[in-house]
């Protein structure tokens, strides 16, 4: 028995926030149910990589739940729409603020008939505000919240996170507001309007940044993979490449001179604390890739790690995949999409009393489970 067994939650969202939110949910054993409109349904499921004409991207984020088609737009598929949104405990939706008022399917209209309904809207800048009407994506939310300032080399050009950071971080800050506003829903009180943005949720892991701001006055600048307040803790060049190195503290820093026999290093005053490797982290980068050119990756990865000093390879997704960290945990599964290809995915990475959390129903296809979703609201297909 998954923790959300018995939870019912409705989708209505498109491409990766408010889907990834869904996703987890689901992954926590809600009955996720995603609307999506008959031409076409969400639009990430022509993204691709296509396996056979089915989105592998989308399959990522939409394991676990089941999929209906309704045309908001015809007055049948509408009034369907809303008896299953007020059938639910819950109900996320990506769109821009105002679309889901213009069908009656907004947490204000919905909360008179269900004022226990749990309502979740996933935007780019909020629900209201000066920018609420603005649409945004991971790329131009990463921009404006001052992660590209912040991502890349110091002389470089600025770049973003590799990895689309503020659709998965909002999609996250979603789930645990819902399942936050579910429990007090359970002690008897009423449900909410939760409103979370994707430039929120980028302002809301920079404590790193905005620490450093409001402590010094001064905008964190880049630093390529190097850290402002601790060094040395960056990615280092060695004889075959490079290497991740992250010996911030002072017991670390003279175990990883002990281990290249250059206790002299630990000596010197310019690299006598924390503060000062950071301040001098440009020359102790100098000085220590000096002596890391005469080792390769491997070599300097065993006397670091005889020493206790964290560090790690650089590695590349098939690497991280087949690290044996990995297949221990079994986040790596098999599943069959609706056209019969087998694909690969990662699944949740959380456990529930030693057990994975796995696939229990394969990405839907479009409108799969229409006929039986709305024989549960007592609607004739």
């Amino acid at each position: 028995m998954l923790p959300l067994a018995g939870v019912k939650v409705i989708e209505f969202c498109q491409v990766l926030a408010g889907p990834f939110c869904g996703c987890l949910l689901a992954d926590m054993g809600a009955d996720v149910i995603k609307v999506e409109a008959p031409d076409g349904g969400d639009l990430m499921r022509q993204w691709p990589p296509l396996m056979d004409g089915y989105s592998q991207y989308f399959a990522s984020v939409n394991r676990n739940k089941r999929s209906v088609t309704l045309d908001l737009k015809d007055p049948a598929g509408l009034e369907a729409a809303r008896k299953l949104a007020l059938s639910a405990d819950a109900v996320i939706e990506n769109f821009r603020p105002g679309v889901m008022a213009k069908f009656g399917l907004d947490h204000a209209t919905l909360a008179q008939a269900k004022p226990a309904l749990v309502y979740c809207s996933v935007s780019a800048f909020g629900q209201t505000g000066p920018r609420a009407k603005e649409g945004g994506f991971d790329m131009t939310v990463q921009a404006v919240s001052g992660v590209m300032s912040v991502t890349g080399e110091p002389d470089g050009r600025p770049v973003k996170c590799g990895i689309p950071i503020a659709d998965f971080t909002a999609g996250l800050y979603a789930a645990f507001a819902v399942v936050s506003t579910l429990h007090k829903v359970k002690r008897g009180e009423p449900g909410d309007h939760l409103d979370v943005s994707m430039l929120g949720a980028m302002l809301g892991i920079a404590h790193l940044q905005t620490s450093e701001l409001f402590g010094t006055g001064h905008d964190p600048v880049r630093l390529g993979s190097a850290h402002p307040m601790n060094a040395p803790y960056a990615a280092f060049r060695c004889r075959d490449g490079y290497f991740a190195l992250a010996a911030g503290t002072d017991k670390l820093w003279q175990a990883a001179c002990e281990g290249i026999n250059r206790i002299d290093f630990a000596q010197d005053p310019r690299f006598a604390s924390p503060s000062l490797r950071a301040r001098n982290q440009n020359v102790l980068r100098d000085v220590l890739e000096e002596e890391f050119v005469k080792y390769d990756a491997v070599e300097l990865l065993r006397i670091f790690n005889d020493r206790g000093v964290p560090c790690a390879p650089i590695n590349s997704y098939s690497q991280a995949l087949a690290d044996p960290q990995v297949e221990y945990m079994r986040w790596v599964e098999d599943i069959d999409l609706p056209n019969g290809v087998k694909t690969r995915t990662i699944v949740s990475p959380q456990r529930v009393s030693g057990q994975r959390l796995g696939v229990y129903r394969n990405p839907p296809a479009l409108g799969e489970h229409t006929a039986e979703i709305l024989a549960e609201i007592g609607i004739a297909k």
